[in-house]
């Protein structure tokens, strides 16, 4: 059975990473991988054991399919190449830069017939994949994603570079359109936005608090859901998630606290936590998101199938970060008026 003939255009912190997997992958051939800078290239390709490139113009004609992980500012000319000539596309986050270039990419996707897949990597985390199985209703998400500055995303703002993956999985989550929003932004130590809260309200009532901070010392991912019976706390990097669910009889009136027989407070929140209060850890498989995900990215191409994360879906996310971008700089210069 032949083999799909795969490259990776971009081959630093995470095209690295993409080749190791696809080098892995049954009834995938890692035909070559790609970088400007060719040592970085030659070393990648040794370790795989594959050809190496400086000029993804020289694999456009050899391979079926793509993963393009090369700064944002690059995705859009790139992909559109591979693209125009009917290769399969996988583009790390955010897929482009601006809302045309998402609109013109999907557009020759379709006349195509060719699979365009988004990476966002969140939707293959075990967390994700095992709450959304829970049918839950949020009412209200609240998210921190928080770390170092590492210099690698200079080329856009904290929005693009890390809050994009929560819009993503709220979007995912709820199900519904944005209604309005507030947002604002620092600039710490890039000439763009390296610090940004949103307050989203949607369609469906649900409202959502976003934190995103790329000066942090200590890193962190969490998101946390309350509908109305249960609240979910995830933590991606741990790939740990509890849900807190009550019992019907849980209010402080059907508690009738002065007819029960506890002596103290410590014993009260031993009931109500104890029998009142369900926690339990959520259940879910342990796997390797971006394998998983670059897996789906074969299955699609090969099988013909829509991506778990289609180019529309990548489009949305950059039409409310774009959004969320213009509120920022309209206050930023507010902010320096006053």
């Amino acid at each position: 059975m032949q083999r799909l003939k795969v490259a990776v255009v971009g081959v630093g912190h995470l095209g690295k990473e993409h080749a190791r997997v696809y080098a892995e992958l049954p009834g995938v051939e890692l035909y070559g991988v790609v970088d400007i800078q060719g040592k970085q290239a030659e070393k990648i390709a040794q370790q795989y054991n594959t050809r190496y490139f400086t000029n993804y113009k020289e694999v456009i004609d050899k391979v079926a399919a793509v993963s393009i992980a090369v700064p944002t500012k690059s995705h859009y000319a790139i992909a559109k190449e591979f693209l125009q000539q009917g290769v399969h596309v996988m583009i790390e986050k955010p897929m482009t830069g601006t809302v045309s270039e998402a609109r013109e990419l999907i557009g020759i996707s379709k006349e195509k017939k060719i699979v365009l897949q988004a990476g966002y990597i969140e939707r293959f985390n075990p967390t994700i994949v095992a709450i959304k199985k829970l049918s839950i209703n949020p009412r209200f998400i609240e998210c921190h994603r928080l770390s170092p500055f590492t210099f690698r995303s200079a080329d856009i703002g904290v929005v693009l570079d890390l809050m994009i993956h929560d819009i993503d999985i709220i979007l995912h989550v709820t199900g519904s359109k944005v209604k309005k929003f507030d947002a604002v932004g620092v600039n710490v130590i890039s000439d763009k936005e390296d610090i940004a809260n949103v307050r989203i309200q949607f369609e469906n009532g649900c409202v959502a608090n976003i934190t995103a901070s790329r000066v942090s010392l200590t890193p962190m991912r969490k998101m946390r859901l309350f509908s109305e019976d249960s609240y979910i706390s995830i933590d991606y990097q741990k790939k740990e998630a509890l849900i807190y669910k009550k019992s019907p009889e849980l209010t402080l009136k059907s508690l009738n606290i002065s007819e029960m027989d506890v002596s103290t407070i410590a014993d009260l929140r031993s009931y109500v936590f104890g029998d009142l209060l369900k926690i339990e850890h959520i259940k879910m498989d342990d796997y390797e998101p971006l394998k998983k995900e670059l897996e789906s990215f074969v299955d699609c191409v090969v099988r013909h199938k829509e991506p778990v994360v289609s180019g529309e879906e990548g489009l949305k996310a950059i039409e409310v970060a774009n959004d969320i971008m213009c509120e920022i700089e309209k206050n930023l210069k507010l902010s320096h008026i006053s």
